[in-house]
């Protein structure tokens, strides 16, 4: 059974950080990007940051750069997501999701993941 299970989500005051981690399974890590999408209320889903569990590679939301980092560790089949710098506006649903590398991945579009997990709230407090 694939899973996808995120954790870390919360409340956290503005300027404040959050760590994200989405543990996966069920499926061959090595063949996927694990990225990270948000959805905030009343908005579409949008993509923050992927990166490769082959090769490293990493993009992110341009906005974002700077702020937030992914990072993986294949040995635990989990991917991270360290949150800096918090805004009211990354108030959102976080969601984990896997995308096949032979895709355009690095395009963070969240129409491109085969498995999604159910995804973690981030409230950021002004």
């Amino acid at each position: 059974e694939v899973q996808l299970v995120e954790s870390g989500g919360g409340l956290v005051q503005a300027g404040g950080s959050l760590r994200l981690s989405c543990a996966a399974s069920g499926f061959t890590f090595d063949d996927y990007a694990i990225g990270w999408y948000r959805q905030a209320p009343g908005k579409e889903r949008e993509g923050v940051s992927i990166i490769s569990s082959r090769d490293g590679h990493s993009y992110y939301k341009e906005s974002l750069m700077g702020r937030f980092t992914i990072s993986k560790d294949n040995a635990k089949n989990t991917v991270y997501l360290q949150m800096n710098d918090l805004k009211p506006e990354d108030t959102a649903v976080y969601y984990c999701a896997a995308v096949r590398l032979d895709l355009y991945y690095w395009l963070l579009l969240p129409n491109l993941p085969d498995y999604w997990g159910k995804g973690t709230l981030v409230t950021v407090s002004s």
